[in-house]
């Protein structure tokens, strides 16, 4: 298992964050994500501009400079059970962080050791996070976990899956230097947006937003309505075996009679996961965050009723 998540209905007294993080070639990138990225977004100044979309953007980024160097190398030690120094491969147990967001500042300062000149870890994870304020839903993607909401019944993607067969993403990773060979980064990864994944991130005449894999996020603002039903957020692992849409019903279905959403979320594993590993299908790690909206939206919405705006599952 190599997913993590982070649910933090309080993120501020008027916000909730809720994330996603499924990890490839190992466990600690996505850990980090899930103790770290936010962390940053709330410390960002644009967010205390009302900004939350830039900070968003940025923690993204930022999370590939915190694994950089000594101290980076010696969070991810932390966070993994097992270490190759070589590599950057780290290995460790599925992980989500208690509590709320942290309010002790930390600067990231630079540290001196033997890993000073520590590029980064080479396994990576996706993340896709989606930040509730009042009536608005902000969501933010690099990979190809995925954020879809429920609006009278109908499903609607806030989110786009990072593959190399979008042009978009083509034109990027041919213009950095790279190539895609059977739908892969040169022929590696088979997806073009994570966290992590420093080898595709070493062209030093490029910024982060223009690397042949980058963790830049596509970022979505949502106003909210009355017609609004709930969200989820879920890896791969989900949208392998599900359409959206198929999602979206089975989930309806079972709002009917069941009140828990824990367990409806278990329905949906119960669902896809594979009766056998003789093929491919419901065989990949699932994580998902299910996000009822309880009251009708109100525009201008009070702290106090964020709380009651959300009945929230995670799994």
């Amino acid at each position: 298992m190599e997913d993590a998540h982070a649910a933090v209905p309080n993120l501020d007294p008027a916000t909730s964050f809720f994330g996603v993080y499924d990890g490839h070639g190992g466990k600690v990138v996505a850990k980090f994500c899930a103790k770290y990225l936010h962390r940053q977004v709330l410390k960002h100044e644009a967010y205390s501009t009302g900004d939350i979309e830039t900070s968003v953007q940025k923690a993204f980024i930022r999370m590939d400079e915190m694994m950089r160097g000594q101290r980076g190398w010696r969070e991810l030690s932390i966070l993994g059970d097992k270490f190759n120094k070589f590599t950057g491969v780290i290995e460790g147990l599925i992980w989500s962080p208690r509590g709320e967001a942290s309010n002790k500042v930390d600067d990231w300062a630079f540290e001196e050791g033997p890993h000073s000149d520590f590029t980064g870890p080479t396994s990576g994870c996706t993340a896709c996070v989606a930040i509730m304020r009042n009536d608005q839903l902000i969501v933010a993607n690099a990979g190809d976990s995925r954020c879809v909401i429920s609006r009278k019944g109908e499903a609607y993607n806030l989110s786009r899956d990072h593959k190399p067969g979008l042009e978009v993403e083509r034109e990027r990773i041919l213009k950095a230097g790279g190539f895609i060979h059977a739908g892969r980064v040169n022929g590696s990864l088979n997806l073009t947006r994570a966290i992590g994944d420093m080898e595709f991130k070493q062209n030093k005449f490029l910024s982060p937003e223009k690397q042949m894999v980058t963790a830049n996020p596509d970022v979505n603002t949502l106003e909210l309505c009355n017609d609004d039903e709930f969200f989820v957020l879920a890896c791969d692992g989900i949208w392998d075996c599900m359409s959206s849409q198929q999602l979206v019903d089975f989930i309806h279905e079972q709002l009917k009679s069941e009140y828990k959403l824990s367990t409806i979320c278990e329905k949906v594993f119960d669902k896809c996961l594979a009766p056998s590993t003789s093929t491919g299908e419901g065989c990949d790690n699932m994580t998902m965050i299910l996000v009822q909206f309880k009251k009708p939206i109100h525009s201008h919405a009070s702290a106090e009723e964020v709380d009651d705006k959300l009945k929230t599952a995670v799994n």
